[in-house]
């Protein structure tokens, strides 16, 4: 039986990854989540059978799944210090991972990037003892989801704004990124180099640009203003002027990348995931209002923070490879402002 790891198991991307594994595949998943910020799986896996062993779930007729409430950085210390600990604790078939996929990191919205970004900076502790864990267990293979947020800033303002292409990240002439969540993406991007180089690993290093999907919590933007949209309010709230834009890509070709570029790129080389297309915060309201059939005022917030005015992806490399963004940005935002309807129903 083949086991893979999902650190971050329970947020938005790792929630999805856990269930996409699950639906593809007939392995075991051990996913870590310490709950600050991801939900209970018991509101989001459709299975019946929950059994407890100390402090690991088992979900499923088939317990394929396996949920320790945890953080992600004790987990590590246990492994790092013990490599058979998970053997001896929760899984006594388990010898080592074949895929890594590692979410675990503090993000939060807007407001947690720019209120607390030494919380956020926490991330560069997480990402250093995962590294170093990954060098020594040796898993098959390794994901590490970096961001748009590595972006060097001055290559998102209004006057200069790009479509940002991977080249646009220089080790060797450096950019400033966007806040200690910029910072420590691009050090976890470094780290996943030397491990590939060095460690002789297969890690693909991803750079996701505006991701959303229907489970997604209202700390980010689209549920937020679908959830106002749904409501039918009039003004509808947007953070800054609205004019700011991002490349928004939905959470279901998110994951079909990533398994796309685990596939082909393997060397720590990050790639782009997007649509590669500029839309404001205007424009996803508009978007949605005439989706409903009603047209709202749109009242602005401008004392609410909003980040860079435009950040959104170059893809001509993802593309050439043979991948594209197969879920329109119309079909996407009808599915979360579905979601939001059920929800308030």
């Amino acid at each position: 039986m083949r086991y893979h790891l999902v650190s971050g198991g329970c947020g938005f991307v790792g929630r999805n990854m856990v269930k996409r594994l699950y639906r593809t595949t007939s392995d075991k998943i051990l996913f870590v989540d310490n709950l600050s910020v991801g939900t209970h799986p018991s509101t989001w896996l459709e299975a019946d059978q929950v059994r407890k062993e100390g402090d690991l779930e088992v979900y499923g007729p088939d317990e394929r799944l396996l949920f320790l409430h945890q953080d992600f950085r004790k987990f590590l210390r246990d492994i790092i210090d013990d490599s058979n600990f998970i053997t001896n604790a929760y899984a006594p078939d388990f010898t080592r991972f074949s895929d890594v996929f590692h979410f675990a990191a503090i993000v939060g919205g807007r407001s947690t990037i720019e209120g607390d970004p030494m919380k956020v900076a926490l991330d560069l502790s997480i990402d250093a003892e995962f590294f170093y864990w990954v060098t020594r267990h040796q898993p098959d293979r390794t994901l590490y989801p970096s961001s748009s947020a590595a972006y060097p800033i001055d290559l998102q303002t209004e006057g200069d704004a790009i479509a940002l292409a991977e080249s646009d990240i220089n080790f060797k002439k450096m950019g400033e990124p966007d806040m200690t969540y910029g910072w420590s993406k691009l050090t976890g991007e470094f780290l996943a180099k030397v491990a590939a180089e060095h460690y002789d690993l297969k890690v693909t290093v991803i750079r996701p640009f505006s991701g959303y999907g229907e489970d997604q919590d209202q700390t980010y933007p689209i549920p937020a203003i679908a959830a106002r949209i749904a409501r039918r309010e009039d003004p509808v709230e947007v953070w800054g002027t609205g004019r700011q834009g991002r490349d928004f890509v939905h959470i279901d070709d998110v994951l079909d990348c990533i398994f796309f570029a685990m596939e082909r790129v393997t060397d720590g080389t990050a790639i782009n995931i997007g649509r590669g297309e500029l839309l404001s915060f205007i424009d996803i309201i508009h978007t949605m209002c005439d989706i409903e059939g009603y047209s709202p005022e749109i009242k602005q917030l401008l004392d609410k923070p909003v980040g860079v005015f435009s950040r959104y992806s170059n893809m001509d490399l993802v593309h050439d490879m043979g991948w594209r963004a197969t879920i329109s940005v119309r079909e996407g935002m009808t599915r979360v402002l579905n979601a939001q309807k059920q929800a308030q129903a």
